[in-house]
């Protein structure tokens, strides 16, 4: 068959399609075109800048490698409650009606985070103080909310990290304090809470927990936040269970150098893990074809994230919802 034939027939097949599509034009559906034409997906991710006074920033991404800001780099939303003011740690998911909820730290020192939420990313409701440890009058701090959102039971879990003096005194650093373990709340509809639990027990320092679902297990990425000896690397655990992970966790996957805000994500044939090398001022990552079984590659040298940019938390969204974003660039 010859490229004149195929072209033919190809053309053929398009207005035939398209003659079917125009005698049904109260039909719903995907378009023709969209149908042949399979709509790339779109990754936002969300951050801060300085210690978070400036707010909320995000960035996209089609491939996971370059990354690029939106609203020419300023801020979405301005932090209103805490004492500090600051929006430090900013965590997003989107529930099954399609409205994004946002946590966040409002302060180093504080006992409580902070919350909103969006339709749009861009319009956003009255801020609050969710008063996580509010029973906890001697906590030191509530520090890097994650949101995770479990579909099967429409829950979300709010997991933090906090010191509470006299707690898990084995561990403790005896010149700064910090002696940080991860605690949890969960929620249906942001108003009312469980109360609050331990989540999770490493036996050490642990800070800036992050939960990424697959294939029936759940794996919590994490900063292992010892101090003597110096630790300050990602590392995970692997469970069944979303409220019992066991003590032993992996081999660091970030490297020698210091690293915080784990945030993990499926795109394409891998699982990319990114976190902050906070005292090189840059962003770093790897990722894995098989998390099972997985052979971390360190993406560190491949990433161009815009400049300054702290951590936050990556998520998946439609092309539409980017397009809407995009275009307060051009207002």
């Amino acid at each position: 068959m010859t490229f004149k034939h195929i072209k033919f027939l190809l053309i053929s097949f398009i207005l035939i399609a398209g003659n079917i599509l125009a005698e049904n034009p109260g039909k719903k559906g995907k378009s023709f075109f969209s149908i042949l034409t399979k709509e790339s997906p779109a990754y936002l991710f969300s951050y801060f800048t300085g210690n978070g006074e400036d707010g909320l920033h995000l960035m996209y991404s089609f491939d996971g490698i370059i990354w690029k800001t939106l609203n020419n780099g300023q801020s979405f939303l301005k932090p209103m409650v805490g004492k500090s003011k600051q929006m430090r740690n900013p965590s997003i998911v989107q529930d099954a009606k399609g409205t994004f909820h946002l946590v966040w730290t409002t302060g180093l020192n504080e006992n409580n985070i902070g919350y909103a939420s969006s339709k749009d990313l861009i319009n956003w409701s009255e801020q609050n103080e969710i008063p996580v440890m509010a029973k906890e009058p001697a906590v030191k701090d509530t520090r890097a909310p994650e949101l995770f959102y479990k579909k099967s039971s429409k829950t979300f879990y709010i997991i933090w990290s906090s010191t509470i003096p006299g707690h898990f005194s084995e561990t403790a650093n005896k010149e700064e304090g910090n002696n940080h373990r991860l605690y949890y709340t969960t929620t249906r509809d942001f108003k009312t809470f469980t109360d609050t639990k331990l989540f999770y027990d490493p036996k050490f320092s642990v800070t800036d927990a992050c939960i990424f679902q697959k294939r029936g297990l759940y794996y919590l990425f994490l900063k292992n936040e010892t101090e003597v000896p110096v630790e300050k690397n990602i590392r995970y655990a692997v469970s069944g269970n979303i409220k019992q992970f066991p003590t032993t966790v992996s081999v660091p996957i970030s490297g020698k150098k210091w690293a915080e805000g784990p945030s993990a994500i499926q795109i394409g044939d891998y699982t990319y893990v990114y976190w902050d090398i906070y005292n090189e001022n840059h962003s770093g990552g790897a990722r894995c074809k098989n998390i099972r079984k997985p052979e971390w590659e360190n993406i560190t040298d491949m990433l161009r994230f815009p400049a300054g940019a702290k951590n936050g938390n990556v998520f998946k969204i439609d092309n539409n919802t980017l397009i809407k974003l995009q275009h307060l660039e051009k207002k």
